[in-house]
């Protein structure tokens, strides 16, 4: 035994250890993520649900989800290292009862409309394509008063909650809370490029919590009408709090984006770990050295510094979520488009 390995002996005893025996792997020079490039295919997990369907209740289960497991972190309930999604369905006349958390969370639907979500005393009904969002420590409960079958993916911040071990839940004293106000409150309010003349919102989070697809797809179609698309991203656009015009929720960004028939991106990579999923269209995807043909409501994950190539078969309109929105309040985004060097 040399002295320096008697010596990390010696420090160990006390709670101690060497830095320069682990300073490689925790100062990397580029992100090492632990997550891998995947993709679940819509038309088995819709089977998958409809069974579950068969076998718990939206109440006995008080979610009825299954969740988006990375190959590479199994059992760690995470799509990417900082990025939790599932699959929720939700039956004709079932309730999922009214609960809140500090974990931020977003519902992007995929199949059947007439269910809804209702966030602190509002409620939005539920289409394929609306993006809707719960923010940290708001009540919310989701219902379908319709005849269909509805499933949603969720994203939530969970495992940058658990960084810092800050997860509180609690559930409300009634099965649905009480409605305070009509459907489409907020967005009268606040989406339609006005607000009350003596707003005090000063929540992180948006006044809006339901962006309707129409509203996203008119705005993309109208700038494909007339814009070349970005060479990296198509025509993209962000969904904002229109009080600040930062992300809509402090810990999770998300994008609509607009890829014409034909078209394909150059190569891109950022330190952000993004979900996607797409309403219309379908294509191909090369991230890292994976690729992946995608269609309607399929889900895959890029994982953080990953070389990203979307390809676009048909005109198609493509839905992601990241981590963004954390990222660049704690000054930490970086991306690199083709050949250029790092950048904000």
């Amino acid at each position: 035994m040399t002295n320096l390995d008697a010596f990390r002996q010696k420090i160990s005893k006390s709670d101690m250890a060497p830095l320069w025996d682990v300073l490689a792997k925790l100062v990397t020079r580029t992100p090492v993520p632990e997550a891998v490039p995947a993709i679940w295919r819509f038309s088995e997990a819709a089977q998958l649900l409809r069974k579950a369907g068969e076998l718990i209740t939206a109440e006995e289960a008080e979610r009825r989800v299954l969740i988006l497991e990375n190959p590479a972190m199994r059992g760690q309930s995470k799509i990417a290292d900082s990025l939790y999604a599932g699959l929720q369905l939700i039956l004709p006349g079932e309730t999922a009862p009214a609960h809140r958390h500090t974990q931020s969370a977003l519902r992007y639907v995929l199949d059947g409309e007439g269910a809804f979500t209702a966030v602190d005393g509002e409620r939005a009904t539920m289409r394929p394509g609306d993006f809707i969002i719960t923010p940290c420590w708001r009540w919310h409960d989701h219902g379908n008063d319709s005849k269909e079958n509805v499933i949603w993916l969720d994203g939530l911040d969970i495992p940058i909650v658990d960084v810092f071990k800050a997860a509180f839940s609690e559930r409300h004293d009634e099965m649905k809370q009480t409605l305070a106000r009509p459907e489409g409150d907020a967005a009268w309010r606040y989406g339609s490029g006005l607000a009350p003349v003596d707003d005090r919102w000063a929540e992180a989070s948006s006044p809006v919590f339901a962006y309707k697809y129409e509203t996203a797809k008119e705005a993309l179609s109208g700038l494909a009408s007339w814009e070349e698309p970005n060479p990296y991203h198509g025509h993209r656009l962000k969904y904002v709090n229109p009080n600040t015009g930062d992300w809509p929720m402090p810990t999770i960004a998300a994008y609509m984006s607009h890829l014409p028939k034909g078209f394909k991106t150059q190569v891109y990579r950022s330190s952000e770990s993004r979900v996607w999923v797409a309403t219309e269209g379908a294509g191909h995807v090369r991230i890292g050295d994976e690729s992946f043909n995608w269609g309607v409501n399929d889900v895959f994950v890029s994982p953080t510094w990953a070389e990203v190539e979307v390809e676009a078969y048909e005109s198609s309109f493509i839905f992601s979520f990241s981590d963004r929105s954390a990222q660049e309040k704690l000054g930490l985004f970086r991306e690199k488009a083709g050949n250029a060097g790092h950048g904000h």
